[in-house]
C-alpha cells in the first residue's frame, strides 16, 4: 500500500476518498506549503505526494525536499501553463485538477511517466539521442551526464554510453572505474551475436540519481584502442541498445572527418571516427552542444554545415552551453539566437547557464549534478531542455512554446501578432 500525502485545495475530502480506494493518507497539507517546516518531517514517511499545481505550490525547493526523500510527485493540474510547469520539472504523469480519488489512485500505481500529457500514453518505443558538439570542449560530455541523469527520473530506463575514440571521460567524471568491460566489450559482443539486453546489463554499471537511475557503459579506459569502437560494432551496439533502455544518451568525439583512407589503402580499414559517424547516423536525435561565447559560436557554425552532411533529415536540437553575459555583452541571448539564424538558419536553440561551482562539486563527488543537494540552474535548464527538445513536454506546451517564438520574432519586426 503507498503511503500518500495529499496538498491540494480539496485535501480532506480527497483523503477520505484515497483511503476508501486502498491507499494509506499519511498526511495533508496547504498546496503552498508542501515542503516548508514540519512537512519535510512528513516527506520521509511519505512515497508520493499528491500536489495541485501552480506557481506558487511547485517550485525548485518542493522538487529537491521530494528528491532528498525519495517521494513521487502525482501533479494536478487545472491550466496549459500548470502542464508546463510540470514538464518542465520532469514530474507526472499530469492529471486534472479535479480528477476523482480512483483516477489519482490508478496514477499511483501505475509506472511514473514523467512529463506525460493528459490524455497522452507513454511512448512505447526507445530513442537514441547522440551528444556532439565541436572541437574546443564545450562540455558534451557533461550534457551527455546530465542528460541522462534527467531522463532517468521517475523510474525510466535509460542508458549513457561514451563512444568518444578521442578523449572518453564519463567514468572519470562518475567515478567508475574505467577497467571494467563497458561499451567495447558490447560492441565485441556484436560480433558473436550474443549481444542482447541480459549482456548489456552485465557489462554496464548502475548509477543511481534521484528517484531513478542510469546504466552507463564507459568508455575506452586507453584512447589508443579506437580500433575495437569499428563503424559495424557500434550500429550493431546501439540497435541492440533499443532493446534494452527507453533512452540511450550517446557521448560522442567531436572529430567528423573521413580523410583516414589517406593512411590506409584497405577501403573497409579502421578509421578513428568511426564511431561518432555511427553513433551519429544511429541517432534519432542530435543534440549538438556549442560554447556561449564568441569562439564557441565561431567554432560551431564551421562545424555545423558538416554535421549536417552527416545526420541529414535527423532532427538536431541547439543547446548554447556555458551562457555568461561577460562574453558577449548586453542581451547575450538575443546575440545568439540572431547569430544562429542569420549563418545556419537555426530557430531553436536552448541556453545552459555557466554554473561552475556546482559542475566543480559534482566533478568532486563523482556524481551528476542534478544529484547533489539542491537545485542547480544547470540542472533546471537541462531539465527544461529534456522535457520540451527531447519530447517529455506536452504537445500543447510545444505548441504554446512554438507561438511564443514566432510572436517574439513577429514582434521584432515591428508588426502585430493575431490572438
Amino acid at each position: 500500500m503507498s503511503a500518500v500525502i495529499v496538498a491540494t485545495s480539496r485535501a480532506d475530502a480527497l483523503a477520505v476518498e484515497l483511503g476508501r480506494a486502498g491507499l494509506d493518507v499519511v498526511g495533508t497539507l496547504r498546496p503552498e506549503h508542501p515542503a516548508a517546516g514540519a512537512a519535510d518531517a512528513l516527506l520521509e514517511s511519505a512515497d508520493a505526494l499528491v500536489l495541485e499545481v501552480d506557481a506558487r505550490t511547485l517550485t525548485a525547493a518542493v522538487v529537491a525536499a521530494c528528491d532528498r526523500a525519495g517521494v513521487r510527485v502525482v501533479p494536478l493540474c487545472a491550466t496549459d501553463a500548470d502542464i508546463r510547469l510540470a514538464a518542465s520539472f520532469g514530474v507526472g504523469p499530469a492529471l486534472p485538477v479535479d480528477a476523482d480519488a480512483w483516477t489519482v489512485a490508478e496514477a499511483l500505481r501505475s509506472p511514473a511517466a514523467p512529463g506525460a500529457a493528459i490524455g497522452e500514453p507513454a511512448a512505447a518505443t526507445s530513442h537514441v539521442i547522440t551528444v556532439w558538439g565541436p572541437p574546443g570542449a564545450p562540455g558534451r560530455s557533461t550534457m551527455a551526464v546530465e542528460l541522462a541523469a534527467e531522463l532517468s527520473r521517475g523510474g525510466r530506463r535509460v542508458g549513457l554510453v561514451d563512444a568518444d575514440t578521442h578523449a572518453p571521460s564519463i567514468a572519470l567524471m562518475l567515478g567508475l572505474a574505467d577497467e571494467g568491460p563497458g561499451f567495447a566489450a558490447a560492441c565485441r559482443q556484436t560480433e558473436r551475436g550474443g549481444l542482447d539486453a541480459l549482456e548489456l546489463d552485465r557489462v554496464s554499471t548502475r548509477v543511481r540519481v534521484g528517484d531513478g537511475g542510469m546504466a552507463v557503459l564507459p568508455g575506452l579506459n586507453r584512447p589508443s584502442r579506437w580500433p575495437e569502437l569499428s563503424d559495424r560494432r557500434v550500429t550493431a551496439a546501439l540497435k541492440a541498445c533499443r532493446t534494452w533502455s527507453e533512452y540511450t544518451v550517446v557521448d560522442a568525439a567531436s572529430p567528423l572527418e573521413r580523410d583516414e583512407e589517406i593512411v590506409s589503402d584497405l577501403t573497409d580499414g579502421p578509421r578513428r571516427n568511426a564511431a561518432t559517424l555511427a553513433a551519429l547516423r544511429s541517432a534519432d536525435r542530435v543534440v549538438a552542444v556549442m560554447a556561449a561565447d564568441p569562439v564557441g559560436v565561431a567554432r560551431f557554425l564551421r562545424a555545423y554545415s558538416e554535421l549536417r552532411a552527416v545526420v541529414g533529415a535527423t532532427p538536431v536540437s541547439v543547446i548554447a552551453n556555458r551562457l555568461r553575459p561577460g562574453t558577449l555583452g548586453v542581451d547575450a541571448h538575443g546575440q545568439v539566437r540572431r547569430t544562429l539564424e542569420r549563418f545556419a538558419g537555426i530557430r531553436d536553440v536552448w541556453f545552459v547557464p555557466r554554473d561552475a561551482r556546482a559542475v566543480d562539486a559534482a566533478l568532486l563527488a563523482g556524481r551528476p549534478v542534478a544529484d547533489l543537494p539542491g537545485t542547480a540552474a544547470l540542472t533546471l535548464a537541462v531539465r527544461r531542455f529534456a522535457a520540451e527538445a527531447v519530447g517529455s513536454a506536452p504537445a500543447s506546451a510545444r505548441r504554446a512554446r512554438r507561438r511564443r517564438r514566432v510572436g517574439a520574432r513577429v514582434r521584432a519586426a515591428g508588426g502585430a501578432v493575431a490572438p
